[in-house]
């Protein structure tokens, strides 16, 4: 006589299909956060999940070898120079150390999406995750992120209760005020990133405080939204201001449309108007003037990355924060080379 068992089957993707009333290319996209599903079905099929205690089968696999050799990463969709180096040296460096990395992109930062992503790329059975979380509302949502699994942020700011590594913002708008400062001007101007950013509040916070260390007069803000165009705009608003003759600006491509402005008002840069970018992206040594900028060392910021997240997996340190020094990169527009 066949011996009973009394363990169960393990559910398969066909009987979470067959359960929800959908197709297996459905339950997939609902899985892995691909393609279109209507509301009405993804809720059906994540609950045929739940019933069945459904798990793909790298997580059936990562249970019985305790290792996926994949990464989860959370990132914004958006091409800003930033979020998309931080996002590259990531991938690198997990790269180097022989690991995968499954990226899932949110379209807009808050509590619902980022748990839903970090949720999504744990039924992948991922080892550890990443959140990319330059945003106030994002760093917030790491209030949420669950307990059983690695996580750790770039960019979550000082209060987020997950391990934090980021380039210390603050120290390079210190370094860009103090630059202009040290040429002689009286002042320093700011045009700062969106106020829901934190690298725009750090920046912002050490140029006022820079300024405020050397008793110097603090001016409005001028604020863009990280475009060009908005950098445009600010230099359009800005020009022939009394005493305007040094402006840091919070990031490279702000700066461009800047130095357009300057350039239609026949304002020249550096003999009449110095001015400090941030970023050091790749064109910046080819504006007109070469543009003096903050560098982040986004391939350092990756590898202390993972470092910590693969100290996590380990069962490593539980709080942290690391901060990465940016440098200097002085150039034409503010009178050296």
């Amino acid at each position: 006589m066949a011996r009973e068992t009394t363990e169960s089957k393990q559910a398969s993707l066909t009987d979470v299909a067959a359960l929800a009333g959908v197709s297996h290319m459905t339950v997939s996209r609902v899985i892995n956060g691909t393609g279109p599903v209507r509301a009405e079905t993804r809720v059906r099929v994540n609950a045929a999940i739940e019933q069945l205690d459904y798990r793909p089968n790298s997580v059936a696999r990562a249970l019985v070898t305790g290792r996926s050799g994949t990464l989860g990463v959370v990132a914004l969709e958006a091409n800003l120079y930033g979020p998309a180096s931080t996002l590259s040296g990531i991938e690198h460096a997990a790269r180097e150390a022989g690991y995968a990395t499954t990226i899932t992109s949110i379209s807009r930062p808050g509590r619902s999406s980022i748990t839903d992503a970090v949720e999504r790329l744990r039924r992948q059975a991922v080892e550890g995750i990443v959140v990319i979380a330059p945003h106030v509302t994002a760093a917030r949502a790491l209030e949420a992120a669950p307990s059983d699994v690695p996580l750790v942020a770039v960019g979550g700011g000082e209060k987020a209760p997950v391990p934090v590594i980021s380039v210390d913002q603050y120290d390079g708008a210190r370094r860009a005020t103090e630059h202009l400062l040290g040429l002689g001007h009286a002042t320093v101007w700011h045009v700062a990133g969106p106020e829901d950013w934190l690298e725009a509040l750090d920046r912002e916070r050490g140029w006022r405080e820079t300024l405020q260390r050397h008793g110097a007069r603090i001016p409005p803000v001028i604020r863009g939204d990280w475009s060009a165009r908005s950098g445009y705009a600010a230099g359009r608003s800005l020009v022939g201001e009394q005493g305007l003759d040094a402006v840091f600006v919070a990031n490279d491509q702000m700066a461009l449309g800047f130095l357009r402005a300057c350039t239609e008002a026949g304002v020249n840069v550096p003999g009449e108007m110095r001015i400090v970018g941030f970023d050091d992206v790749p064109e910046a040594a080819y504006y007109t003037p070469p543009l003096t900028t903050v560098r982040q060392d986004f391939v350092e910021v990756g590898r202390r990355t993972f470092d910590l997240l693969r100290r996590r997996m380990n069962g490593g340190e539980n709080r942290d924060r690391d901060l990465v020094v940016p440098e200097l990169i002085v150039r034409e527009s503010t009178g050296l080379s």
